[in-house]
Formats: structure tokens, sequence, C-alpha cells
């Protein structure tokens, strides 16, 4: 019974280990699927798309593609729908004929982006295999001396299918002295025994014969049969027995040959040539276990004689028999395990399943630059194997689903650094010792336009001589480019700019492709000495990247203009003349003659030296200066004119020269200067320098501003003027001799005594009254009675003539005052008449004012001694100093001075503008007392 137990729970445990086994190679699958075996062409087998969360759509564009582990091709993608199909018929006895459990392992493999899925396809077993027995017939010898209870081991049948389809039931015939004991171990593990129940007696039976049926577990089940024919013979009694009926063993793989798996043992209760024991194998031991495995007959040692592989094989079972050396041997049975233990004797497998190469070099960190697949058929420890690459590389690598790894950037990437890596890469398992593989991958970077051209200096100069032929070559600017192909390729050209208003490209040219410059015009170092261009290059890449170069040009000078003076006017050979006076000495400087050349350097560079000059002359000429002196007296014998050449020439390397005439007039002391040089120095005097037309030009600048300014300001006093009249315009003031006031005129006037401030002003706008100056008179008479309270008249003798009447109405209808001035002795007023000569007129005639200057709203009527038809009229004490000219605008105003110093005292009324400021009233006034005190005579004049 204990023997039972220990192999009852023995077979459990198996059983566990089996299902954790097949646990954890569900758990290990990222998709599983079943299908049965032998399906049909286009079985469907699952939606792969839609597990993976893929759209139908992005199939086709992200590339979806399957691969099989074993590399069959069992299994297909439709690329229209993801669904995954079966695409042959699969035998799974003949794919998985050790393992109860079939997979099928796939990897689905999606580019854009880089996604690798491991799916696991179970095969499920379907019965279509008939349990089979090796013969038709089995014979057994079984002596009649056997106990009750004797076990006989029979052969069972073989089912290639497995699971439930696989055998799962014997059956044996009825019969009252044999019946059937299956033991199951492992669910390919059973033992089949014939176990005797009742005494045999070959006498009544002398052979049994029995059927064995096999039955599987399928639906509908399937059986064979096999016929058992039992001879009952009289023979020993006692069989051998072994220490065990089950052994486990462990046995590394590749044990070397003759290693020593175990020893049996088995006794035998007989005595003598009854107990002696042989082993052996059992007859249903298959061929190839045999030639695996020995196993010494007299010892029961069983030894290593062929290749052990765990990869090939994990598990043997094998039947042992030991047998006795009876007349009738008997037999006793065990069994042997035999479990392979792995080493580490397979290095990994590595190969490179996706490579996208080359690598941009602004690849971003984590870009999948390829993906491996790594196997080791090992297991356990074994079988786990790492990725490592060097780590002087701009990569890592990462571990990603089962048995595949990734190789991403993992660092900046610059191609014109370093374009090619060459990666390698190291799979090492944890085995001990560990195995190791190593593949090397080139990983090429591609260009990216990340380098703009680069110009070896920023600036650069060229020279180049003036009077250059229009289309010559001026020099060649080189860029250059880090990147390759497209993004290298350079185009040159010239930014746009320009010189005194000219463009640029009227100057210079550039070949796009070779930057060569060329001067399109002629240049003049006169005019232009040095001008400068910025010339970009621009490469051909997306997007482009430039870079700019300055260069600058200088015009070298070339000796292409002739000295000449600056007093010429136009000929090619000038001519100055000089005038000395005959008594100068030795070492007086005639002149100094002044040249220019329009070169620079040494082709300016001016000497100077008389033309074939006579003999003894008394001058000589500064070879560098150009002054000439007299080197000796004038003699009598010496002519009263020279006529000089001078010779100007520079220093050129082709040297260039004029010609100029000097004329020198030899005079006496005093003498005036002859026609042509008097008018050689007016013509030096007409030509205008630059300076000179710039000052003109500032000059009328300056006073078109100050005219401009004084018209607006006459205008801001006009509008000032007018605004003021407009405001008194809206208002009444005093009323008339008449009892009514009048608005009917706009202007006011304000009529004073010159030279001091008024003691009384009134302001008047023209009333209705008559316009004549009889009734002006009578009513100032009126008009002083009233404001006195006494009233007076003007004296009776005080006439006007017609052409007074005249002047007096123009007088008080132009804009204008009139002032009333003088002393209480007499009235007179004198202003410039037409010549001092003039008598006076007779009768108080009044005669007009003449000459520039005079003030035409000015009359002159005079009244005194000297017109003794014309007394003077007295103006009475009481008389009011402002009065009103009735029918005029105006006011006079009589201010008494003080007494004259002249004997002959005069009243004067004087008619003028308003306009007349108070500062010139005060000069005015000064100087008529200055006049009054100085030249009585003079009055008339002011």
């Amino acid at each position: 019974m204990l023997l039972e137990h220990m192999y009852f729970s023995k077979r459990i445990r198996l059983v566990i280990v089996f299902f954790i086994q097949m646990a954890t190679d569900l758990v290990l699958s990222q998709l599983h699927y079943m299908v049965p075996e032998e399906s049909k062409h286009g079985t469907f087998v699952g939606r792969i798309a839609q597990d993976l969360g893929m759209q139908i759509s992005d199939i086709n564009d992200r590339r979806l593609r399957i691969v099989s582990k074993d590399g069959t091709d069992y299994f297909q993608v439709n690329l229209q729908n993801g669904i995954l199909f079966v695409n042959k018929i699969i035998n799974r006895e003949e794919l998985c004929p050790e393992t109860s459990i079939c997979t099928v392992q796939l990897e689905i493999i999606v580019d854009k982006p880089v996604q690798i899925h491991h799916v696991d396809v179970e095969i499920e077993d379907i019965n279509d295999n008939y349990p089979v027995f090796s013969s038709n017939e089995f014979k057994l010898i079984i002596a009649e001396s056997r106990l009750l209870g004797s076990r006989f081991p029979l052969e069972g049948a073989v089912d290639a299918d497995v699971g439930t389809n696989s055998i799962t039931n014997y059956e044996l015939s009825a019969s009252d002295y044999f019946s059937l004991d299956v033991q199951t171990y492992t669910q390919k593990s059973k033992s089949i025994q014939l176990v005797l129940k009742k005494s045999l007696d070959r006498e009544q039976i002398p052979v049994h014969n029995l059927t064995l049926i096999a039955y599987d577990g399928g639906k509908p089940k399937l059986s064979a049969t096999a016929q058992l024919l039992i001879t009952v013979e009289d023979v020993n009694d006692n069989a051998p027995v072994f220490d065990k009926s089950f052994y486990t063993v462990s046995l590394l793989e590749h044990a070397l040959k003759g290693t020593i798996v175990t020893k049996l043992n088995a006794t035998d209760l007989d005595k003598g040539e009854y107990g002696e024991i042989f082993y052996a194998f059992n007859k249903v031991v298959s061929q190839q276990v045999a030639n695996m495995f020995s196993i010494e007959p007299s010892t029961g040692i069983i030894r290593v004689i062929g290749e052990v592989d765990f990869e090939r094989r994990k598990i043997y079972e094998i039947e042992i028999d030991a047998i006795d050396n009876g007349h009738h041997p008997m037999a006793g049975h065990c069994k042997l395990i035999v479990n392979i233990v792995d080493v580490n004797d397979n290095a990994p497998e590595l190969t490179v399943t996706s490579l996208n190469v080359p690598v941009p070099e602004d690849a971003s960190l984590g870009s999948v630059v390829a993906v491996i697949s790594v196997y080791d058929k090992d297991s356990g420890s074994n079988g786990k194997v790492n990725c490592q690459i060097p780590r002087n590389v701009p990569f890592k690598i990462t571990s990603t689903v089962r048995e595949y790894f990734s190789l991403i950037v993992d660092g900046p990437l610059d191609r014109e650094i370093i374009s090619e890596y060459n990666v390698e890469i190291t799979a090492t398992d944890e085995g001990s010792p560990a195995l190791s593989v190593t593949k090397l991958i080139k990983v090429q970077i591609s260009d990216v336009n990340d380098n703009p051209p680069t110009f070896l200096q920023s600036s650069e100069s060229v020279s180049v001589k003036e009077n250059n032929p229009p289309g010559s070559h001026v020099y060649t600017v080189t860029a250059f480019d880090a990147d390759i192909n497209q993004n290298s390729f350079i185009t040159y050209s010239i930014i746009d700019s320009s010189i005194d208003g000219i463009p640029i490209s009227s100057y210079i040219s550039i070949n796009p492709e070779n930057g060569k410059v060329f001067a399109l015009m002629s240049f003049d170092h006169e005019q232009v000495s040095h001008f400068q261009c910025q010339i970009k290059s621009i490469d051909a890449g997306l997007p482009p990247l430039s870079s700019n170069l300055t260069l600058y040009i200088f015009v070298e000078d070339v000796n292409d203009n002739a000295p000449y003076v600056l007093t010429a006017f136009s000929s090619s050979e000038s001519r100055l003349t000089e005038m000395i006076p005959k008594s100068v000495r030795e070492g007086h400087l005639v002149t100094k003659i002044k040249a220019i050349d329009a070169d620079s350097g040494y082709n300016a560079w001016i000497s100077y030296e008389f033309v074939n000059p006579p003999q003894n002359i008394p001058f000589v000429i500064g070879r560098q200066t150009g002054e000439i002196t007299i080197i000796r007296p004038f003699m009598e014998s010496d002519g009263d004119e020279y006529r000089l050449s001078i010779e100007l020439k520079d220093h050129g390397d082709t040297i260039m020269s004029s010609v100029a005439t000097l004329v020198i007039l030899l005079v006496e002391s005093g003498h005036d200067l002859p026609v042509e040089r008097q008018t050689h120095h007016h013509r030096k005097d007409d030509d205008f320098s630059d300076a000179n037309i710039y000052l003109i030009m500032s000059i009328c600048l300056i006073s078109s501003v100050f005219l401009i300014t004084l018209i607006v300001y006459t205008l801001l006093k006009w509008q000032k003027c007018t605004r003021e009249i407009n405001e008194l315009k809206q208002h009444n003031f005093c009323p008339s001799i008449a009892g009514s006031w009048t608005y009917s005129q706009q202007r006011q006037y304000k009529v004073c005594l010159s030279g001091g401030p008024p003691k009384n002003d009134l302001i008047l706008f023209t009333p209705n009254f008559p316009q004549s100056m009889d009734d002006a008179i009578s009513n100032i008479g009126s008009l002083t009675s009233e404001s006195a309270g006494q009233p007076r008249h003007p004296h009776p003798d005080w006439r006007y003539s017609a052409s007074l009447r005249a002047a007096m109405q123009g007088a008080v209808h132009v804009e204008g005052a009139a002032i009333l001035r003088g002393p209480p002795v007499g009235l007179e007023q004198q202003w410039p008449t037409v010549s001092s000569a003039t008598p006076e007129p007779e009768g108080g005639e009044v005669s007009p004012p003449v000459g520039a200057g005079v003030n035409c709203n000015s009359w002159t009527f005079k009244y005194g001694p000297g017109n003794p038809k014309q007394p003077v009229p007295q103006i009475p004490p009481d008389f009011p100093e402002n009065f009103i000219i009735p029918g005029s605008p105006a006011i006079i105003s009589i201010r008494q001075d003080q007494p004259s110093t002249q004997s002959q005292k005069s009243n004067f009324i004087t008619f003028g503008k308003k306009e007349e400021t108070k500062k010139k009233k005060k000069k005015k006034k000064g100087n008529k007392n200055q006049d009054k005190g100085n030249n009585p005579a003079d009055n008339s004049d002011q």
C-alpha cells in the first residue's frame, strides 16, 4: 500500500507540473488563438488587426506582415480585413510529435512605427488517429504455480493524438482468471498489467485466449484490439522482484558515452539457478531508446551509448525486466524515467528583423534604427538572452517584447563628423558558462541640410587696375559646405545695393555656379577709388541655408591723367601772365605755378622745369615747388617781356606731361597791370568754386525763410485787427449831437497829440451828418461850445479853399488820424512842399507834399504874418483838447505845447495815419523838438 501511495503522489506532482507549464506558455503570449488541426485553407483563426487595435485602413500603410518562428507558412493575414486564416492543412502529429500542446509561434511585425506582436496559435488535436498495438497477437507463458495477484506487464497501444483524444482506457474480455490493471503516471505514460485473480491449472485450461481493447477519449471513441494467447506452464514459483517498481533519474544532456545512468537491483527468493537474475530491456522499449542506452545483464547498470540532446528529447521511459535462470524463467518488471537536464550548449541566434537605414542625422532620440530577434534553444536561464552594444556609439539597445530588442538613437548624430557606424551587437545568454553571438550592423547616417555655405573669411579685398576692359575677370569667391549631394550645391549672387545711386549690378556680376566675379564696366580711380559689395552663397537644401561675404574692391590708379595748371582755362597750352617791377632784387618770388594731377600717389607727384629757356634768363623755377624766383638783378639789356614755357611732368611709369606758358612783364614802379592781366584776374574772380555756390544757396534759403515769416506775421496781425473791429461792431456808443448814434463805419480812429499821451480820447463811428467841410467846422464849434459850457466859434477869417476842402475830405476818409498840435499863440501847419524856395501860397493855399517817403495823406496849409490875407485863427483857451469832425471817422486832438524859444509861435494841424507806433511818435517828437531849438526855418520840412 505504501508503494502504491508513493507511486500515486508522484503521478499527481507530474500532472501539476504539466499544467503549470501550460499556464506559463499562455501567459507569455500576447495573443493566443486556437484552431483545430486538419482545418482547410481559409479557415478563420482570429481578427488579428482588431485585437491589436489597428484600423483596417492602416494595415497596408503600416506594412503589416507575419513571420513564423520555424519558417513555415501555415497561416496568413488577409490584408483587406485583417483576419488571420489557415494557409495550408496542419497535421498536429507531424508538427508536434513529442509534445502534448502544439503551438505555432507567429510574429506580427508592423512598420511605421515599428511594432512587434507575439501570437501563439494552438493547434487543437482532433480524434483522427486510432489506437494501434504493435502486434495483433501477444503470447505469454505463465506458470501454473504463480500466486494470486501476480502481475504480468502488457504492451499498450499507441495513439498519435493527445489529451482526451489519446488512449484513456483499456478493457479486457471477460475472464475468471485474469483482470486488467491500468496505472497512469503521466499523460503519455500508462502501465498495463495483467493480474492473476485465480490460480491456474494447466490440466484444466492450458491456453487462455483473451482480447485486449484500447479506447481513446475522442468523440466518437476509437479503439484497437489485440489477442492475448496465454500458455499455462509448470515453471518456477518465484519471480525476481525490483527494489522499486518505478525509478526516476536525471541526466545531463550531451553526457559522454559510457556515462552511468543508474544501477538497478532485483532479488529472487528461489535458490540455485532459479535465483540467478539477468537484466534486459522489455520488448516494449523502442529502438530509439535501445540506441541511446544499454543495460548490463549481470549488474543492471544502464549506460549512455548515444548522443543525449535536451532540445531533441527531454524524457525517456524505459521498461526493464529482471529474469531468473529457471527452466521456466520468471521475470520481475520496473519502469525507469530518465529526465534529460538542459545544459547551456546552444549559443543565442541573432537575426535582424527590421533595419531602417540610412538614419537622418537629425533623427530624434528614441528613433528605432533596427529590430533584432534573439532566440536560444536552451531553456531556463540558459535560454534567457541579453543584448548589448559598445558605449562609444550614439545608440542603445532596449528589450521590447519577448525575444525582441530594438536598436534606438540615444545621442546626437552628425554626418559631417561620422557618416557611418559599425554597431556590434552581442547577444549573451545567462547560462554558465555564458554563450554569446555577435553581429555587426552598418548604420549609415543620411545628410540633412544643417550646415550653411561657409567662406574662409567674412571679408576679402580685391585690387583692380582702372581702365580695365568690361567683362574682365576680377576675382573668384569660393564657399564650402560640409553637407553632401544637393545640400552642398552652392549658387552665388550679389545682394542688391547701390554706389552713389547706381545699382551695384551695373558695376560687377557673378557667375552663380563657380563664383567668378566680372567687371561690367571700365573702372575709373578718379571717380570711384573703392567700393564694396555683399556676395551671398546659398545651398540647394530644403530649407536652403546661406551666408554672406563682404568683398572690398579697390581700384588701383593708373597714370592716365596729365598734370594741369589750376588757373588754366581751356587750351592744352595754359598761359599765365605776371607783372613785376624792374626794381626787384634777386630772390624775389615772381609767382608759384599751382598744378594738380587727377591721379594719386607717384602718378600725381609733379615736377616743374623750363622748356628750352633763353640763355642767361634772370629766373629759375623750383623743380618740386613750382616757385619762380629772380636769380639776378635786371639789367638794361633785359627785355620788358619774358615768355617762358614750363613743362609739368608726373612720376608715373609712363610719364605724362603738359606745357604751360608764363608771360612775365617788367614794368616801372606804379604802372598799371596790362589789359590782358586784368582780364585774366577778372576771369579768376568769376570762377566760382563749389563753396561759393553753396554759400549763395544758403543765403537765398535764409532770405526765403525770413520773407515767409514776415508775411505770416503780417497776416496774423491783420486777422487780429479785423477781429477787434468785428467785436466793436457788436456794441453802440455815445449819442450824437442830434440825439442818436449810428453804427455805419468799420474802423475806429484815435487822434492824439504827437509826442505824448493824450489827455482825452474819443471813439467815434461816422454819424449821418453832411460831409462838407463847412458843416464840419460848424459842428466842431458847436461841439466845443457844448463841451466847454460856453458856445464859441472859430475865427471868421478861417476860410478854406476848394483844394483844402478836397484835401480834408480825402484825409478824413482815408484810414488815419488827425493830430492838432501847437501852442495857443498861433495855428500853423508846416509840412514839406515842392521846394523850399517856393513862395507861400496866397490866401492859405494848400500844397500837397511831394517826394519819396512823404505821407500822401498829409497836406500843408499855413497861416500867419506871411499871409496877411488870412489871419491866424486863435484857439480859445477853453477849447477842448479832443474834438470831432462831423461826417468823418476822425478825432482831432488839440494839445498845447510849451512856448517855443522862437519869437514866432505857431499852431498846426496834422492829419496822419493810425498805424504809427508809439515808438515812432516818441522819436519824431524828439526830432521835432531838436529841430525847433536849432533851426526854426526847418519846421516846414517836418
